[in-house]
Parts: structure tokens; sequence; C-alpha cells
């Protein structure tokens, strides 16, 4: 199998950055170019649930707000910690992060997706150590290409 692109979809938190060590080998051996991928959430889905919506300005600035703090983690990340990647590329995006993903696979003709089976999770160590999350499950399911899942707990 060749691979020319890596998709790393994160959620920035410690789970997620287990498949760290993984990316960062799987493209070194590949010559592999690794799109790191940040879905923040897109809270316009959420509040017609609550049958409130506040004004549409204070979810524009929501969103620029977590798209700068995405940017600062991810910018930390790649310094920090990618500094062995041939070429990496950096995306935010909102919305539903599986739909996002799946977006993200086609358009830049990624080759393989890593990701850990956990991302943030609900705090059940034991349950969630049994089954893949939700959105790793899913992407799992439905992505047209191999997705390689680090288990967080054992990486």
């Amino acid at each position: 199998m060749e691979v020319k692109t890596i998709l790393w979809p994160t959620d920035l938190s410690e789970n997620s950055l287990k498949a760290l060590d993984q990316v960062r080998d799987l493209a070194s051996k590949h010559g592999a170019q690794v799109i790191l991928l940040y879905v923040g959430i897109d809270l316009k889905n959420y509040f017609p649930a609550y049958g409130n919506y506040p004004n549409p300005e204070l979810y524009e600035r929501f969103e620029e707000w977590e798209q700068q703090q995405a940017r600062t983690r991810l910018d930390e990340l790649c310094a920090s910690r990618l500094g062995g990647c041939p070429r990496l590329v950096t995306r935010i995006a909102s919305g539903d992060a599986v739909e996002e993903i799946l977006k993200v696979i086609k358009e830049c003709k990624v080759d393989l997706v890593v990701m850990t089976s956990h991302g943030h999770g609900h705090g059940n160590r034991q349950a969630e150590a049994l089954h893949p999350g939700h959105t790793a499950e899913r992407v799992s399911r439905l992505s047209p290409v191999p997705v390689h899942l680090v288990n967080p707990y054992k990486a």
C-alpha cells in the first residue's frame, strides 16, 4: 500500500495525542504528508434543542475564539512534537466531526487515517476500553480508506 497522505484527526485531548508517535513514525517511513485536523463544535446545532437562539454574533465570536485556541494549540503541537514529519498541513473545521473527517479524506486524497479509538471521552475508562468511541467507530465504518485506530489506554 502506497501512503502519500495521512490524516490525523484530533480533538487535542490527552487521549487523541497518544496517536502522535504512530503518526510521526508512519509519515517518516512513507515520506508522507500529514494533515492534522481539528473539528470544533458547531453550536448552532445544539441551541435549537433548548429552544434558545442566542444572538448570531455570539456564535461567531465563540467560533472565532475556538478557532484561535485550536490554531494556537496546533501550532504548539507542530513545533514541539511533530518536527520529524516531512510535510505537515493543519486544518481547522467546524461541524460534525465524522462528516468533516470524511470530507477531508475525499478532498485531500488521503491514503490512511490514524486516530485514537477514544478522544476526550466521558470519563468511564473501563467502558471506553472495551469499545471504540462514537466518532472512531463511525469513521472506521464509513471511511473509503484504511483507518488505523490507536488504543490510547495501551499507547
